[in-house]
């Protein structure tokens, strides 16, 4: 099963809490981390994504990535952040609780979703670190926002 998993280009992750649970993304895909901004919300528009903000000129789509991943949706506070990824062709702002660390993992580091997990985590979880005792997982970025490849065509 490990050859799912999809293992960081440079082996580094950002991790980062939701809620009580923490999470990573490869430090590859990450542009920046900024600081909780309001957004402006947008008609007809998925539970998850919050809104838009200006970034420099150019609009940003923030998605609330505790509510896509099926959790309680974020009430920001001053410790929130937007972390700005690039997925796919796009790039989105990532509403999380936290920064966490800045992870150096190897590929024996990183276990596959255990089976018993339903195939809505397995879309979102690419796998799960161990690592000082906790155990973080490896968010995949392509699936945070699937309607982009319907919209884009």
């Amino acid at each position: 099963m490990n050859e799912t998993i999809k293992f960081p280009s440079s082996g580094e992750l950002i991790a980062f809490s939701i809620g009580e649970q923490e999470f990573c993304v490869d430090i590859m895909a990450v542009r920046e981390i900024r600081g909780w901004t309001n957004t402006t919300p947008l008609p007809q528009s998925p539970n998850y994504v919050r809104g838009v903000i200006n970034l420099r000129g150019a609009v940003l789509p923030v998605v609330d990535l505790g509510a896509r991943l099926g959790m309680r949706p974020a009430e920001p506070t001053a410790r929130s952040v937007i972390i700005v990824v690039r997925v796919k062709s796009q790039t989105v702002g990532l509403l999380v609780d936290a920064v966490c660390d800045i992870l150096t993992v190897t590929e024996d580091m990183l276990q596959p979703t255990p089976d018993v997990t339903c195939d809505m985590v397995t879309r979102f979880v690419t796998g799960i670190i161990a690592v000082d005792g906790r155990m973080i997982s490896l968010v995949s970025l392509d699936s945070v926002l699937p309607e982009l490849e319907v919209e884009a065509a």
